[in-house]
């Protein structure tokens, strides 16, 4: 859970120093909103 969440912490960081909401990066990758908001939290990496 450790790797997932500090994961979570650099996606969450490179996101908004991108000034990129959820949903625009999330766009850029092909996934859902939610599926970025999993990563961000460590919940989850899928």
């Amino acid at each position: 859970m450790e790797t997932t969440k500090r994961f979570g912490d650099v996606v969450a960081r490179l996101r908004r120093e991108k000034g990129l909401t959820q949903e625009q990066l999330a766009a850029c990758v092909g996934v859902s909103a939610p599926a970025v908001s999993k990563w961000e939290t460590g919940v989850s990496l899928r």
